[in-house]
């Protein structure tokens, strides 16, 4: 596994980040770093991704990727604007291939024992579980583990603090992706003081877990 990825595994979390603005971006990123997460995955949802990319990025203190990167294309602009890692929701060969080019590492999708193989031909450090909780949660995850004992993944959607301890005790997992430290109405509202009391909560969840792995 490539350095880039050690540092998403000692965080144990990967932010998922919806950004309409790249002042928005910078904002959520400073909030994250201030609540103890110091990494988000920027995704291209809105128009303004890239923008919001090179803005957080711009403060240097953040592990910025980018996330829902579907086309080539998208790759180019993620990494002209600062991204250090790639996630897809899915395993396409044009983009794994665009990000072979630039040397930086891709997360893409995958939930099948196909999939997965497809990944690891294309040659994916790690595998995004996507969606995970719709694709059978942390029980799916952890038998598909058993036959892929050297993938690391990286499961998202669904997850929250209620359910994250499940995917965080299975040794395979990598981190847990996910949004629910920043809600839509605290972002619009500009309510950043929420969004680091929610991170520092989120922190010290996946700390826990952590240390009680290492019993």
């Amino acid at each position: 596994m490539s350095p880039l990825l050690d540092r998403l595994a000692a965080h144990r979390i990967v932010p998922v980040v919806t950004a309409t603005t790249a002042d928005e971006g910078a904002r959520i990123s400073a909030a994250l770093a201030e609540g103890g997460l110091p990494v988000a995955e920027i995704t291209f949802r809105t128009a303004a991704a890239a923008a919001a990319i090179e803005a957080a990025s711009a403060r240097g203190d953040v592990l910025i990727g980018a996330g829902t990167v579907i086309r080539p294309d998208q790759v180019d602009a993620a990494v002209s604007a600062g991204a250090r890692f790639i996630v897809s929701p899915g395993t396409s060969r044009a983009v794994m291939e665009r990000c072979g080019e630039h040397g930086v590492p891709i997360v893409p999708g995958a939930v099948t024992a196909t999939e997965i193989q497809a990944a690891l031909e294309h040659g994916a450090p790690a595998v995004k579980f996507f969606p995970a909780e719709s694709s059978g949660g942390a029980a799916s995850l952890r038998a598909l583990s058993a036959p892929f004992a050297d993938v690391r993944f990286l499961p998202t959607g669904g997850i929250s603090p209620k359910n994250m301890h499940d995917y965080l005790a299975i040794p395979s997992v990598l981190a847990v992706g996910g949004s629910w430290m920043l809600p839509p109405d605290a972002v619009r509202a500009g309510d950043w003081d929420r969004i680091v009391r929610l991170t520092r909560e989120a922190v010290a969840i996946a700390e826990s877990e952590h240390t009680t792995a290492l019993r």
